[in-house]
């Protein structure tokens, strides 16, 4: 084997870097050698600005793209669902690891007796927002950002009443606190939970290593979801969440499109055979499209706009 030291890129969160370490250590098992660079994003910089408004859907990820482009980084590690549909040119999706919990949960101040009055709830995505409000119509939410540690302080120091996060991400480095629920009825972002590696298209040492840790179940499900994803949105931030999983020889599929108040919502729920993978997202979002999404998407763009 080639002694290339992998250079393995990441943003400086303490989540991102736990991302990086795990493949790290697979990779080490492996064989191969490798060094961890921590490059800062201007989306960890900029935090008082909601992500939408910031006119990018890959705030989180283009540092790392520029990086690698210039050389600096061999691969980088993202949250799969932080990764924009369309990748830059010269980059390629190398590996997918196995998924971990894809749930949201939501994290709460005191109790949980405001779920039955009045409660404000603080998140900085729009799908959160959209189905949190299509749930609980007279809730307010409030715009909360920053890496996991930094939104679980803020929860601690403002009156909100919970704050909804990933359950994988406060898992993964071991600060999931005990008042907590699952929120088994939000469906999660296309790819929660799931880790993607990034590799230059013209790299094969790097590919041909990545593509060992590539978990082939979690591959075809984020790839489903994120091509349901990429066809309803087209580019823009939107509320859609997006769940594939397998059931013995069976996928099952559920989609969801809102409206950024939670008002109006066009849901999907399929089960199909393994076989018609390749363009399950496709199909489902154009159903999605048909059936009023095509119009709800443009007033979703226009309501950003503003």
């Amino acid at each position: 084997m080639m002694k290339k030291t992998i250079r393995i890129g990441t943003r400086d969160s303490e989540l991102a870097l736990w991302q990086a370490h795990h493949v790290e250590k697979k990779l080490n098992d492996l064989g191969y050698k490798t060094q961890i660079i921590a490059v800062k994003s201007q989306g960890d910089i900029i935090l008082d600005k909601p992500l939408y408004e910031l006119g990018i859907t890959g705030i989180f990820t283009k540092t790392l793209d520029v990086a690698m482009i210039n050389g600096q980084i061999d691969i980088a590690v993202h949250s799969m669902k932080d990764v924009p549909t369309a990748l830059p040119v010269g980059i390629v999706q190398a590996a997918v690891l196995q998924r971990a919990d894809e749930k949201d949960i939501l994290v709460y101040n005191n109790n949980l007796d405001f779920l039955e009055t009045e409660g404000i709830i603080a998140t900085g995505s729009l799908r959160r927002q959209a189905l949190w409000l299509s749930k609980y119509p007279n809730h307010k939410v409030e715009d909360l950002r920053g890496n996991v540690n930094t939104r679980l302080q803020k929860l601690k120091e403002n009156n909100w009443n919970g704050a909804v996060f990933a359950a994988a991400g406060l898992e993964r480095i071991n600060i999931k606190p005990s008042n907590f629920v699952n929120l088994d009825w939000m469906i999660p972002a296309p790819a929660q939970g799931a880790m993607v590696v990034h590799a230059m298209l013209n790299d094969e040492f790097c590919k041909e290593a990545i593509a060992e840790l590539n978990d082939l179940e979690t591959d075809i499900c984020t790839y489903i979801e994120r091509q349901f994803l990429k066809t309803l949105e087209g580019g823009c931030t939107a509320p859609i969440g997006a769940l594939a999983k397998f059931w013995e020889d069976e996928i099952l599929f559920k989609g969801i499109l809102l409206s950024i108040d939670g008002k109006q919502k066009i849901e999907i729920e399929r089960t199909v055979p393994i076989q018609e993978w390749k363009k399950l997202g496709y199909h489902l979002a154009q159903e999605i499209l048909n059936n009023g999404g095509a119009e709800l998407m443009k007033n979703i763009k226009e309501s950003l706009k503003k």
